[in-house]
């Protein structure tokens, strides 16, 4: 099982769960979760490993037990920070092996052509990123997020709460069927936390609900992607998520054409699976991740 460390960066107290322990000869393997989720969610792919690993996996600002800050809104350029400074007290002056899943995965790839130098490995576990965009967007796209943070302020965006950890379990396995009841109890523990008596909430805060004023530029994405210089892994579930989350306005085909920026890349389809492949073949995953690794 994984320990809890906290590590105080950029003025927030960051929760950190850590598998193994450093060693000179070893690299670390550092695990991003995504949106709404935990570092916790990797349990059942380190489970799987056969290897002996330092596994580092930070809960994201305002996501499990890091704090936000009090934060109306979140930026994405924060947690390449974060990440950035968290390395620099995990492994200073050291490559990674960096593995992310879905928003993880999307911060992974960005910091992997920012900061090349810093990632030995990069996987890629079903991130995506975004529909492409238009500057005509950005007046709506303004109007959008002021009212986003007016909401928040009203608390029109307040997460649902649960009546029990069992209900939380539930609805865990009503967004992926293929979660099994042991697993989803176990998950459901670190993904909510009973605040008020009789009261689960999830360890999410509402700010991450509120678009990012900004636009997504698939034009500056593929320049960041043309500096990735580490071998990189995309791991896709066969379920095609795109299509279920878009419905049109992005394709898979879409985003394997932007993955041709990468200069290094190796792309595998597991079976049986959804965006939420680490939960549904843990087994698969791990094996990946160790084979490319290693």
């Amino acid at each position: 099982m994984s320990r809890s460390e906290f590590v105080p960066i950029r003025q927030l107290n960051y929760q950190v769960r850590c598998w193994g322990a450093p060693r000179p000869d070893h690299v670390p393997l550092v695990l991003l979760h995504g949106w709404m989720d935990v570092a916790a969610s990797f349990q059942f792919v380190v489970d799987a490993l056969t290897q002996d690993h330092f596994i580092i996996a930070p809960d994201w600002r305002g996501f499990g037990l890091t704090p936000s800050g009090g934060a109306d809104a979140f930026w994405f350029p924060d947690y390449l920070a974060d990440l950035d400074a968290l390395l620099d007290h995990y492994a200073p002056g050291q490559s990674v092996n960096l593995v992310g899943h879905s928003m993880g995965a999307n911060v992974a790839m960005i910091y992997a052509g920012v900061r090349p130098g810093r990632v030995r490995r990069l996987v890629n576990l079903e991130g995506f990123g975004l529909p492409a965009t238009r500057a005509e967007q950005a007046p709506g796209r303004y109007v959008q997020w002021l009212d986003g943070v007016k909401n928040l302020a009203d608390g029109a965006l307040q997460l649902k709460t649960y009546d029990s950890l069992d209900a939380v379990a539930r609805r865990l396995i009503k967004t992926n069927a293929r979660l099994g009841t042991d697993k989803a109890h176990w998950l459901a523990a670190h993904w909510s936390a009973e605040l008020a008596p009789g009261q689960w909430s999830i360890l999410g805060e509402a700010a991450h609900k509120i678009a990012n004023a900004q636009l997504y530029r698939v034009d500056e994405m593929l320049a960041i992607q043309r500096c990735i210089t580490a071998p990189t892994l995309m791991v896709e579930a066969a379920e095609d998520t795109i299509a279920l989350l878009w419905r049109g306005q992005y394709t898979r085909a879409e985003h394997h054409e932007r993955l041709r920026s990468v200069a290094q890349l190796e792309r595998v389809e597991l079976p049986d699976c959804g965006h939420m492949l680490h939960h549904d073949q843990p087994q698969a995953v791990a094996e990946l991740l160790e084979r490319f690794v290693l």
